[in-house]
């Protein structure tokens, strides 16, 4: 018993070190959302700058999460996570302070930076110490903290900047970072099979991504058809292109192509990026449509949110039992389409939207965000070879919040397009356009999800493609 008890402390620390971390990152998904009518009123600014205090913390997040998973695996996750939760405490307090448009956004630029070594190492802790059988479940549990920081996000956010200032939204992230330190000292060491870098990898996706998102944020306000714009996009996509062709090539990829040699996985970070795209545009938008147009005030929009953001909580420990006894694939889905049907019913409504009209939608749309979040989890795990877990881990998030940036970046244009905040009528217009969008690419989630392989369990647990042989372990990237 006494041989045992040093282990089973090690794993009740890890539980506690990577829920309450993941619930930290989550919560600044959203915390932003019900003060940006306040910042924007506050310091001047534009839709663009907007647009950029999420993308600049979802950019970073994306491009870094790859890197982030090589690092825990090469030099230690928990040394790693150490590092990426001070790193992470310090930009939340720097954004605390921020009183300029331009501060604020490099600080949220370093805080997705910690945020994007944070998240997938919570998945890969959690692996370490979860029997392969039991991995359903355990994704359900982060999925539930995932939900429940996405759901107090804006209401933390709201009630906060009417309590005292839209600064401290940022703060509240310092005190769980720095009670967290002494926890992650418990936690066990491990590393993964991968662990290699790639900084040129890192280099090119990262100016590719700046490109497209750039160009999108700044198109209806330089000109969708300016040299500047087109020039975004072009050399973004280019280097994008460069970035997947050096992956082929290099000794050390960021993203090992080999992973999507398994139609199962590649299917499966389609229906991840679609997601996001979908449901956190609609986000960005929605919030503020609560205090322009309703008229609430930032904590009263963050409350009228909660049936959409608190669905989570009950519906991701489900569908994570679920998983593990009907596999993920059917509640991947159920997901899309609930969520694909709740954002469109707003966008359909949109031009006679009441509070009263928001709340089924917003019910249907958070409970398909719960159901899909523990199975496409356990899919892009089971999908990957062993020893790739970490760094599928990372290319899944990174993907997501992919999804996440571009989803803001879409709306937000779609948006400016139809005048943005010049008027009411405007601004429902631009809401309405940009949900029915938003509803067809969950929509095609769903129907792309359906041409996604049942698993078959081989050695300890571990799943591959039932419709094809596993891809071998030393195969060249």
């Amino acid at each position: 018993m006494d041989k045992n008890q040093p282990a089973t402390h090690s794993t009740a620390w890890t539980w506690t070190a990577a829920l309450v971390a993941v619930f930290m990152v989550a919560i600044d998904t959203l915390v932003v959302t019900t003060t940006l009518p306040v910042i924007r009123t506050e310091l001047g600014a534009t839709l663009e700058d907007l647009e950029w205090i999420v993308n600049a913390y979802t950019l970073t997040f994306a491009v870094f999460l790859l890197t982030g998973a090589a690092l825990g695996d090469r030099f230690g996750r928990r040394k790693v996570f150490t590092i990426a939760l001070v790193v992470f405490t310090l930009a939340s307090g720097l954004a605390g302070l921020a009183e300029d448009i331009n501060y604020l956004i490099a600080a949220r630029a370093v805080q997705g930076l910690g945020a994007a070594v944070i998240l997938p190492l919570t998945l890969t802790l959690l692996a370490s110490v979860v029997p392969a059988s039991q991995r359903g479940h355990a994704f359900g549990l982060w999925g539930a903290m995932v939900g429940l920081g996405i759901a107090l996000g804006p209401v933390i956010g709201g009630a906060v900047t009417e309590a005292w200032s839209w600064q401290w939204i940022f703060w509240v992230n310092v005190p769980i970072g720095l009670l967290l330190l002494p926890v992650m000292a418990r936690v066990r060491e491990s590393r993964g099979g991968y662990g290699k870098l790639d900084p040129l990898g890192v280099v090119l996706i990262t100016a590719g991504m700046l490109g497209i998102v750039s160009s999108l944020v700044r198109g209806n306000s330089a000109g969708w058809g300016s040299a500047s714009v087109l020039a975004g996009f072009i050399v973004g996509g280019l280097l994008v292109l460069v970035f997947v062709f050096w992956q082929s090539r290099a000794q050390t990829p960021m993203v090992p192509l080999r992973l999507f040699r398994s139609r199962g996985f590649s299917l499966t970070m389609v229906a991840t990026i679609l997601m996001p795209f979908g449901v956190f545009g609609a986000v960005f938008l929605g919030t503020q449509y609560l205090q322009s147009v309703l008229g609430y005030s930032p904590l009263e929009a963050g409350l009228r949110t909660l049936p959409w953001t608190a669905m989570p909580m009950i519906a991701a420990p489900i569908s994570g039992i679920l998983t593990d006894k009907i596999g993920g694939k059917p509640l991947v889905i159920l997901g899309l389409t609930m969520q694909a049907i709740g954002v469109g019913w707003i966008g359909a409504v949109a031009d006679d939207l009441t509070y009263s009209k928001l709340v089924v939608p917003f019910v249907v749309t958070g409970l398909g965000l719960g159901i899909f979040l523990a199975p496409i989890g356990r899919l892009a795990f089971g999908f990957a070879p062993a020893e790739l877990e970490g760094v599928a881990s990372g290319v899944s998030n990174a993907i997501r919040q992919t999804g996440t940036v571009l989803g803001v970046s879409v709306g937000g244009a779609i948006l400016g397009v139809h005048g943005g905040y010049e008027s009411t009528a405007t601004f429902v217009e631009g809401l309405q356009n940009a949900h029915l969008v938003a509803a067809i690419a969950l929509g095609a989630g769903a129907v792309i999800a359906l041409f996604i392989p049942h698993l078959r369990t081989q050695g300890h647990g571990h799943a591959v493609d039932d419709e094809e042989e596993s891809v071998p372990a030393g195969a060249a990237a």
